[in-house]
């Protein structure tokens, strides 16, 4: 298979179209806990500062320390709420349609008590009409 085919395959498979959704999703609730930590948790760090120090001046001799506690704290939330949301959240509903599919395919022959496809008139171990 070339090179263009198998790029082809690639964008009609629809995992271009999900991941550009994801970025711009993505890129949009980044802006938002940037908004979050930049309006409201910074502020608070700023009352530990002394008093003429704003969190984005702070520094460490040349080091701007506040400008990189700033974005660490936009990392671990987006990293925590995708977390959450996305791996536990998705994972779980995964899990849920999974055992929902196996549970409905087959059932049990009241006689033998033998697994039977879900669609048998008889066991198949047992004879038994169900």
């Amino acid at each position: 298979m070339s090179l263009a085919q198998e790029f082809k395959t690639f964008v009609a498979k629809g995992n271009v179209v999900d991941l550009a959704v994801a970025v711009v999703v993505g890129g949009a609730f980044g802006e938002i806990v940037k908004a979050f930590v930049n309006g409201i948790v910074m502020p608070l760090v700023s009352y530990v500062l002394p008093e003429h120090m704003a969190w984005e001046t702070w520094q460490l001799g040349k080091l701007r320390i506040g400008l990189v506690l700033g974005a660490s704290l936009n990392f671990l939330i987006v990293a925590g709420v995708v977390f959450l949301f996305l791996v536990k959240a998705v994972g779980m509903l995964m899990k849920r349609k999974e055992e929902a599919l196996a549970a409905a395919t087959t059932k049990t022959c009241p006689e033998c008590l033998e697994t039977i496809p879900l669609a048998a008139t008889r066991c198949k171990f047992c004879t038994t009409k169900i």
